[in-house]
């Protein structure tokens, strides 16, 4: 009750006929600002009681409960927002963390329930958040204790009470988002809200009569998307202003495609493969923020570089635009590193390539065995000249030979390194 969220409530209570309020708190009149809130509140000329009670803590709350059954004013209204957060992937999510963060959430609001019983309330509010509706990353045990405030809500309401859980998105003073979080959130499409926006929403919700509401101000083109980048979301086919911004399989490309594709047929195999390996991985680094594309290492997953679903969509993005290419929103789910998606766009960018017929596998093994001799060996042994004729593609009668008179290139790999390595066959 005295935390951001609770003042704020009390602030427009206070403002709109209540009598007495009555604002909890694990430190009681020691938590920060509670004195002031109290004051503030006491000057508009409403009774405040500034009380000492976990709500997790059953027996505290009945003994709260019990001494305001004996006040003259009786109970007419409950609004919980208590709740605690903890940000930490599902597999480091432990009993213990798990059960910090579900205690204030969903023991304060099942003692409160368990307590008042059937009593007749005007309203019995419930403070959830978007974390429970759609999920939010490394907020397992958050959204599940979310996700059962929505539900003890309807629970509530099927045995003909009053009850209201609204799933907020993130407040610009309160709330559990952080400012750096706020910002984070923004760039996914969730915008703050302004404390008197929420509040007003919130009258509204408790006056719809219904069991539980969203309250949320989105960015569909950025947040829907991103969203459903993975797969298919039910849940943007039933909202009108999600469906326009809702991503199709494939978007418009941009017209960088010819280009890169005349560049791409002018470079042999290996350099094609790399010149879309470093593309991606510029783009890919840009996307997360690096100085360079240093930090991104072709074989590494996209998930390990911190690659989620918004920079995934965001990725893909400038690489349709890079390529010219009608690329999928699921790109970096299907290739899970930038070099499993330079392949893709090699495959599509220059299909002829993939039809070429595949080298021959001696030759293949006596190339890779000469990348890992140092050049310099190759020059003492007096092989250098030789085989760059060979590559320079000296038909048979002209190739150069071994001591044995054999041709170099239809040596195998085994001679050919004994050669490069000792200057003969034997």
């Amino acid at each position: 009750g005295t935390g951001a969220l609770g003042a704020h409530v009390a602030r427009w209570a206070a403002g709109n006929g209540a009598e007495h309020l009555v604002l909890t708190g694990r430190r009681g009149d020691a938590a920060p600002g509670a004195t002031e809130l109290r004051d503030e509140l006491t000057a508009l000329g409403v009774r405040v009681t500034v009380a000492a009670c976990d709500v997790a803590d059953r027996d505290a709350l009945a003994g709260l409960l019990a001494r305001l059954d004996d006040d003259p004013a009786p109970l007419t209204a409950v609004v919980h927002a208590a709740g605690l957060n903890d940000v930490v992937p599902l597999v480091d999510t432990d009993l213990a963390r798990l059960a910090a963060v579900m205690g204030g959430k969903i023991a304060g609001a099942a003692h409160l329930d368990e307590l008042l019983g059937d009593r007749p309330l005007d309203a019995f509010v419930l403070f959830a958040s978007i974390a429970g509706v759609w999920g939010s990353g490394g907020q397992a045990g958050y959204a599940a204790g979310n996700a059962y405030l929505d539900a003890l809500a309807e629970r509530r309401r099927a045995r003909g009470l009053a009850a209201t859980s609204v799933a907020w998105g993130p407040w610009a003073d309160g709330g559990m988002a952080t400012d750096e979080a706020q910002r984070e959130l923004a760039r996914r499409g969730l915008r703050v809200m302004s404390p008197a926006d929420a509040i007003h929403a919130l009258r509204v919700a408790v006056g719809r009569g219904r069991a539980c509401l969203t309250v949320a101000d989105v960015d569909w083109a950025t947040f829907a998307p991103a969203y459903a980048s993975n797969r298919p979301r039910p849940l943007l086919a039933d909202l009108p202003e999600a469906r326009p911004a809702a991503p199709t399989t494939e978007d418009e490309p941009g017209d960088g495609g010819q280009p890169l594709r005349e560049q791409l047929l002018a470079l042999p195999g290996d350099e094609q493969d790399k010149l879309l390996t470093d593309l991606v991985r510029t783009h890919a680094a840009a996307v997360l923020g690096h100085s360079g594309p240093e930090r991104v290492k072709p074989q590494r997953a996209f998930k390990e570089l911190g690659f989620d679903s918004l920079t995934a969509v965001e990725l893909r993005n400038r690489l349709t635009r890079a390529t010219g290419l009608s690329l999928p929103t699921t790109l970096v789910f299907d290739y899970p590193d930038p070099a499993a998606v330079a392949g893709h766009l090699l495959a599509a960018l220059v299909p002829e390539a993939g039809r070429q017929e595949a080298a021959d596998p001696a030759e293949a093994a006596v190339r890779q065995a000469l990348a890992t001799i140092p050049l310099a060996r190759i020059r003492e042994a007096g092989l250098l000249d030789l085989l760059l004729k060979l590559t320079d593609g000296d038909d048979a009668e002209q190739a150069p030979t071994g001591e044995d008179g054999d041709s170099i290139d239809e040596m195998d790999a085994d001679a050919l390194i004994r050669l490069a390595l000792d200057g003969s066959e034997s």
